[in-house]
């Protein structure tokens, strides 16, 4: 089983093993808009497999579940085998954005059992020749389509009537958190009770994850310490995406339990009966 942060070095590796189970992705995705395919096609980790985030790894979008729900097990099984992901594939996957799309995968993958981890620094991390042009073809995987397991995730009810003791955290950078800006979404600000931990901050200068006990010093502050906790904290972002980068952080630094608001703010703000909190506190 690969850890959740994969150094190059194990990519590497594993990339030399001769039995062919690996298989590393690149999901390379922008919230403004630009192209990730265009992005894999101008230069990738050679023999990577570009994965299209908004028809595989997620669900139409809808007002009462979000940007980007979970996709249906049948499509996203679909996906992965189209590229040659099959049910004991090994996944690495990487982004050019510190981690955040890619975590969506691999988070994913792991919460149905797969063994994919997410490549520390991304696509910088990469030290040779980068390819180009589009993923050579590869023969379709098979794979069965297998549920979203309940304990990990967390519905908008469950998000708003939660126990006293269960710790929501919102993912997302400070500014969007306060309410200072809001891009995308219906209405800025924060669940009311959520504490911030952007998901950038599990980075160090260099854009390679903290070492495990900085990573859990983070997730202290808020009241999260390492051990299993059992579905009593929560994770949001603006759509479940980034979500999953402090997700993998927290399982790093040995936070298990865990679960994701998939609809996240996105749901959340759409329901105008919801209510909303703006400024630096919960």
């Amino acid at each position: 089983m690969l850890p959740p942060i994969v150094p190059l070095d194990v990519l590497l590796a594993r990339r030399s093993g001769t039995d062919g189970n690996l298989v590393v992705v690149d999901v390379r995705w922008y919230l403004d808009g630009r192209s990730g395919s265009e992005a894999f096609r101008s230069g990738h980790i050679p023999g990577a497999r570009w994965i299209d985030l908004d028809a595989v790894l997620a669900g139409p979008p809808a007002p009462a579940d979000g940007r980007h729900p979970l996709p249906d097990p049948g499509v996203f099984a679909a996906g992965l085998a189209a590229i040659g992901i099959g049910e004991d594939t090994e996944v690495i996957a990487y982004d050019d954005l510190g981690g955040m799309a890619a975590g969506r995968l691999v988070w994913m993958l792991r919460t149905i059992g797969g063994s994919a981890g997410l490549l520390d620094g991304g696509l910088a991390a990469w030290t040779g020749p980068l390819e180009t042009g589009p993923a050579a073809p590869v023969t379709p995987a098979h794979r069965r389509p297998l549920p979203w397991p309940a304990h990990a995730v967390a519905t908008i009810d469950e998000v708003a009537g939660r126990a006293d003791g269960t710790v929501l955290i919102d993912a997302r950078a400070p500014e969007r958190y306060r309410g200072d800006t809001e891009p995308v979404d219906p209405r800025a600000g924060h669940i009311p009770g959520a504490v911030n931990v952007p998901f950038a901050g599990n980075l160090d200068p260099t854009g390679r994850f903290l070492p495990a006990h900085a990573l859990a010093a983070r997730f202290a502050a808020v009241g999260v310490e390492p051990g299993e906790h059992d579905g009593t904290v929560i994770v949001s972002c603006g759509s479940g995406v980034s979500a999953c980068h402090d997700l993998l952080a927290m399982e790093a630094a040995g936070i298990t339990g865990a679960r994701l608001f998939v609809g996240s703010w996105s749901a959340w703000a759409s329901d105008p009966d919801r209510p909303a909190a703006t400024g630096p506190t919960p």
